[in-house]
């Protein structure tokens, strides 16, 4: 008790040397929860990659391997590897001039379909380029695509099947063929780069295979069997900014294989549509193909015309999705050049049609603005300073709010564009469009449906996604939000 007594002390006497005068000012730390004054988030939000994988866009699917040799688009996994003999050497890098030349900013190669052959000199099965049936079968389509995307400073991912019809571990009953053979391959695609954007894992998974000779079908759950949570993690660590489509859950498929998003379209749920009460983000991604035949080449197909693919680019991008277009190289390993030339058509349709914003040269007014914050406003005009990180938002608890657009003299109008600020969710669940003129007199627009925004909303005057049209004369465009989640955000209007 003495000891602890004079421990007692001697902190008290401590206390009172370093202790301030009772009169001298103290300094606290008050700093504003949100000096910004920024809206509060509506859940579900995207991650950064997400976000980045969303500004893609668009972007090209190569489909190409074993089955383009054989005329299949399923493998069963039990083809000899000297059927792949390309008759000329591969050039990934044309593949993805040409679909630059479209206005494409990616390209993911698929470089291992189903039937498990590898595109590049994998050490985890001899189904792969290695034993291939020619020089030109040696190419390694991973590694020169990889680097021929950052030469073109393009976007990059590969597509490897989960399934694999040709491994005797798939499906056995143990954890080998994930541990042994598909975390491997994926992780020896990363030394090719770990700056891919997207890693695309097909739905597809179990059913009848060689299976190393078994010729059996093999069922598994492939909620559990890719042990998901840990693939994600591990994708992750290794490649920051890549989404994993299909298995990976970070992003959806549309629904549909043909090139078309529903007209309401929320970024989480699934299908066309989505959920709106979807508790976690799943953005949309429609997968269709620039051929008439397969997802792989197959002799005599045609690729659809320029105009089609505008009406795919309309129906998907237009309608808060990305899509991802499939324009499959032949047995030469090049891109066909009739699927050149319409790439390059749509290119110069693109440019011609979206590559000049009129919303620049309004006048920008919205009927309710957010109070600005320490260093970010909320004004009409950050709607056309064509920075996508500025934004308008009403204030909390306004969800009905209209912006006009007003031009000095008429301008001939196509489609008009909107985007949300989808870092702080998706919000708007009705609006509607005027058109004007003169000024003054207002005719509501009608040929579209007008309820979700998203990422991105275009809405053609012509009332088709596939038409054109001539364009109307127009003084002045308003926008009415007529109700959403919470204080609607627009980071974007575009005017072409």
């Amino acid at each position: 008790m003495k000891i602890f007594y004079s421990l007692c002390l001697a902190a008290i006497a401590a206390g009172a040397v370093n202790a301030a005068p009772q009169n001298e000012l103290q300094l606290v730390d008050q700093t504003l929860a949100n000096p910004d004054n920024e809206p509060a988030p509506v859940h579900p939000v995207p991650h950064d990659r997400q976000v980045k994988w969303m500004e893609t866009e668009f972007y090209a699917f190569f489909h190409y391997g074993m089955n383009t040799f054989t005329d299949k688009e399923w493998g069963n996994g039990d083809e000899d590897t000297k059927l792949y003999a390309p008759l000329s050497k591969p050039n990934p890098r044309q593949w993805l001039e040409a679909v630059k030349e479209a206005g494409m900013k990616g390209g993911i190669a698929v470089v291992k379909h189903h039937d498990g052959f590898c595109l590049w000199p994998t050490e985890t099965t001899d189904h792969s380029i290695i034993n291939a049936g020619n020089e030109n079968g040696k190419t390694n389509i991973a590694e020169e695509f990889a680097q021929a995307a950052r030469d073109l400073d393009m976007k990059y991912g590969f597509y490897v099947s989960p399934w694999d019809r040709n491994s005797a571990y798939y499906g056995d009953g143990t954890n080998n063929y994930v541990e042994k053979v598909f975390k491997k391959q994926c992780d020896e695609l990363t030394s090719y780069g770990t700056d891919q954007f997207e890693m695309w894992f097909d739905g597809a998974n179990g059913g009848g295979g060689y299976y190393g000779g078994a010729n059996e079908n093999r069922t598994i759950d492939a909620s559990t069997y890719y042990d998901i949570p840990n693939l994600r993690d591990w994708v992750h660590k290794k490649m920051p900014d890549c989404v994993m489509w299909g298995v990976g859950d970070e992003a959806r498929w549309i629904g549909n294989e043909a090139g078309w998003a529903g007209e309401t379209c929320w970024s989480y749920g699934d299908g066309v549509n989505g959920d709106p009460n979807a508790w976690y983000w799943k953005h949309g991604e429609s997968d269709a193909k620039a051929t008439n035949r397969g997802w792989f080449w197959h002799s005599g197909e045609n690729p659809h015309s320029a105009n089609r693919v505008w009406q795919f680019y309309m129906e998907t991008i237009g309608r808060n999705a990305t899509l991802i277009l499939n324009y499959p190289p032949n047995n030469h390993g090049i891109l066909p050049e009739a699927d050149v030339k319409v790439l390059k058509e749509f290119g110069e349709m693109l440019r011609q049609r979206l590559g000049t914003d009129l919303a620049p040269m309004a006048t920008a007014e919205a009927s309710v603005t957010r109070t600005n914050g320490a260093s970010r406003t909320y004004d009409a005009s950050n709607l056309i300073d064509g920075d996508k990180e500025t934004y308008w938002a009403a204030p909390d608890g306004v969800t009905d709010a209209t912006i006009t657009l007003t031009f000095d003299e008429p301008k001939n109008v196509h489609l008009i564009a909107l985007q949300e600020y989808m870092r702080l969710g998706q919000r708007i669940k009705e609006f509607e469009v005027e058109t004007s003129t003169d000024g003054f007199t207002w005719i509501p627009f009608t040929g579209m449906q007008t309820t979700t925004v998203g990422y991105k909303r275009i809405l053609a005057l012509s009332g088709s996604t596939s038409n054109y049209g001539d364009g109307q004369d127009l003084k002045a465009i308003r926008i009415h939000i007529r109700d959403a989640k919470a204080c609607p955000t627009l980071h974007t209007v575009s005017i072409y």
